[in-house]
């Protein structure tokens, strides 16, 4: 046992200390940190090591250290959003003793009287700025640890594109320092200068009529894709995410992404969903890339190729869904999913259709028709228009 080697303190914008953290410095004989911590440390016995780029390699240079007195320092909370949460990944719990500072999240609140459960909690701070747009909801609390000075800006900007330019931000720099400044404005007026690097902005959202809101359900209207036919439509498209059943922290193989409109409502239905867009034409897996970002999860990993052979060498997928495809890849895709984990094919062509039946027969699980028709002019008044039919199997490998 090497008892508790490491040591991660919290730091406030004013470097105040505790004595339990002082106590911690003076008896490391390694102190790791930015340059900003260190410097509000002072003089120390131990020596003081800025994080190198890439950070991965001061990562590493801390796991060498393992069994002796070491010391992190972190901004606020080093578990919310912090280094902790990456040192954890790789040492013990039982090596590590941490003393927190309050988060940023948590002096955003208290300055602006917010209930800080109530509010979304985000970082845009070395994260795809695009991750935001999901949480644009009307009449929702938004609070965004910044990635620089020109985050708020830029903020404001994807307010006003989305229909949210009545919105509030208050950008709130150097929290818990002397040099403390909050500012508000609506984001259509936003024209702060001179904003610190290090700041947050808390954002009140007030939708405009036309404002463009991703809904909490799966089905988003077509028109929100780009694509050149190749779309899993909207209603059928509500159906096979129910038959996918995604749950958190799972990951889904879109094989013939097409849009990529499945994998993108996958990962749409909690932020720690995971999906990978298989695709072999180029202009689709552009696209696919394009209309991720404009949806809010650029996160989508897109592979060029064809099933089988792109899935070879692929993390194991919790879910599978295949918009049409031939028995080679159907059987490839059966055969990489564990125990446990769900298969959707959608069918339109008799031939595929007739391949559905053959494996409802074989492996069980539900075979069903999805029949959507819309209604059109006809002269003077309306008529149904049908769409294909659709055949859908499910089955959940045993």
């Amino acid at each position: 046992m090497t008892g508790r080697w490491l040591t991660i303190l919290g730091v406030g914008e004013d470097g105040a200390l505790s004595s339990a953290a002082r106590a911690s410095i003076d008896a490391a004989t390694a102190i790791f940190g930015g340059a900003r911590h260190l410097a509000l440390l002072g003089p120390t016995k131990a020596a003081q090591r800025p994080w190198p780029s890439p950070f991965a390699l001061g990562v590493a240079e801390v796991m060498e250290r393992r069994g002796a007195p070491t010391v992190v320092l972190a901004s606020g909370d080093p578990f919310f959003y912090g280094v902790g949460s990456t040192l954890a990944e790789k040492i013990a719990r039982d090596e590590i003793f941490c003393l927190p500072a309050p988060s940023t999240f948590a002096l955003v609140a208290a300055r602006l009287a917010w209930s800080q459960q109530d509010c979304v909690l985000l970082s845009l701070h070395g994260r795809a700025f695009e991750r935001v747009t999901p949480h644009l909801q009307p009449g929702r609390r938004l609070i965004a640890l910044s990635w620089d000075e020109t985050t708020p800006a830029r903020l404001a900007e994807h307010l006003i594109a989305r229909g949210f330019g009545r919105s509030v931000l208050h950008v709130l720099e150097n929290l818990g320092g002397p040099r403390e400044r909050i500012r508000s404005a609506a984001a259509a007026e936003f024209a702060f200068q001179d904003i610190s690097p290090l700041n947050a902005v808390a954002v009140e959202l007030i939708a405009d009529a036309d404002a463009r809101v991703i809904p909490l359900t799966p089905g988003l209207p077509d028109e929100w894709f780009e694509h050149d036919g190749q779309l899993t439509k909207r209603e059928v498209r509500a159906v096979t995410l129910s038959g996918l059943a995604p749950k958190k922290g799972e990951r889904l193989w879109d094989i013939g992404a097409g849009a990529g409109s499945i994998a993108i409502e996958w990962m749409l239905a909690d932020p720690a969903n995971r999906a990978v867009a298989i695709e072999r034409d180029e202009t689709r897996a552009s696209r696919i890339a394009r209309n991720a970002a404009a949806l809010g999860v650029p996160d989508l990993e897109i592979l060029r190729g064809a099933a089988p052979a792109a899935l070879a060498g692929l993390e194991p997928p919790d879910a599978i869904f295949i918009g049409g495809g031939g028995r080679d890849a159907i059987e490839a895709a059966w055969a990489a999913l564990p125990g446990g984990g769900r298969i959707v094919v959608n069918a339109v062509t008799l031939e595929t259709q007739a391949l559905l039946s053959d494996l409802f027969a074989a492996r069980g699980g539900d075979l069903v028709e999805v029949r959507i028709a819309k209604a059109r002019a006809v002269g003077g008044f309306h008529a149904l228009d049908p769409a294909m039919a659709v055949l859908q199997w499910r089955g959940q490998k045993p």
